[in-house]
């Protein structure tokens, strides 16, 4: 058993016999340190789409609520009424769109192009 001091943060890590060490006990209260790029769960992405989602179709009950209040200024009313239109259908593309990936930059290995040589070289027959 070792005990690790960085930023503060006391560790408690138990190691197997290969040297690897698991984290027993830390400082943080059980949150996992982000060490990858990963992508948000699917059910983080589908909780922040609902969100969106409601929030949108929420606006469309004030648009309408407004369109009734100003029905005697018909120009204002039809502008509530016009945009209360697409809210739906936008709201819908946006709750089905998923965020995009990550741009990753794959390692390829990339050898250095080299010349071919220009040199005559010496043919023996025989």
């Amino acid at each position: 058993m070792a005990q690790a001091g960085e930023c503060g943060a006391t560790t408690t890590a138990f190691y197997d016999e290969r040297g690897g060490g698991v984290v027993k006990d830390s400082d943080r209260g059980g949150t996992p340190v982000l060490i990858t790029e990963a992508e948000p769960s699917y059910e983080d992405q589908f909780a922040a789409r609902k969100r969106k989602y409601m929030i949108m179709m929420s606006l469309r009950i004030p648009c309408l609520l407004l369109a009734g209040l100003t029905y005697h200024t018909w120009w204002l009313a039809l502008g509530f009424v016009a945009l209360s239109v697409p809210l739906p259908w936008i709201a819908v593309l946006i709750a089905n769109d998923r965020p995009p990936r990550k741009a990753e930059k794959v390692n390829r290995y990339r050898r250095e192009a080299t010349a071919i040589e220009a040199k005559n070289h010496e043919v023996i027959e025989g």
